[in-house]
């Protein structure tokens, strides 16, 4: 897939401030419950995982303490990856990825999502999609959560809404969830939609 170029106001060093200046309102500082409690029902902890703008890891850091070894950490901002680097230090750097989600390669099992596709424009967002299918294994699953209603803003992040979330999803994925989170953090409460998509083979 040729590689996106993300927009100029979001590209590396955009995230590289967003840290520095500690503007990370997306980070609630552990795993979301949703994600968190979608994993816990696994028992095969050998699956292949990805993180795509896995920010401070927290995602990643619980798989890989609950036995999921073979989780990727991928993140744009050379910070981000640092310091997650400095927090876990018994991680693989191996799967440690510091690069631009679309130039990414690789073949997992299950994708993760949250705060990721939020910080993406919905003129790019089609690409998004195709990525993940292009990333995903056989029948592999895209989870996690987005947003449900939009921002008055014009910079990350960025809503939208279940009916166009479909729309853009369906070409490339069999829609097995995408209702409102019942276990979203209080402060996010119907905000939240629980994503589960399988590949199609298209």
């Amino acid at each position: 897939m040729k590689e996106v170029a993300l927009e100029k106001d979001y590209n590396s060093d955009y995230w590289e401030n967003k840290y520095l200046n500690n503007k990370t309102g997306w980070d609630i500082g552990y795993i979301a419950t949703p994600i968190k409690e979608y994993f816990d029902q696994i028992e095969e902890k050998s699956v292949k995982i990805l993180v795509p703008g896995a920010g401070n890891g927290y995602e990643v850091e619980y798989l890989f303490n609950n036995g999921f070894k073979n989780v990727f950490f991928l993140d744009y901002s050379d910070f981000a990856t640092q310091n997650f680097k400095k927090r876990i230090p018994s991680f693989p750097d191996n799967q440690i990825i510091n690069e631009n989600f679309f130039s990414h390669k690789g073949n997992y099992n299950i994708i993760v999502e949250l705060a990721f596709f939020s910080s993406i424009k919905r003129e790019i967002r089609k690409n998004y999609a195709s990525k993940m299918h292009d990333l995903l294994s056989e029948k592999g699953k895209l989870i996690g959560l987005l947003f449900n209603h939009e921002f008055e803003n014009d910079f990350p992040p960025f809503g939208g809404t279940a009916k166009e979330y479909k729309n853009l999803f369906s070409p490339y994925f069999n829609i097995k969830s995408m209702e409102i989170a019942y276990n979203s953090i209080k402060p996010r409460a119907n905000r939240e939609l629980f994503l589960h998509l399988i590949k199609k083979q298209i």
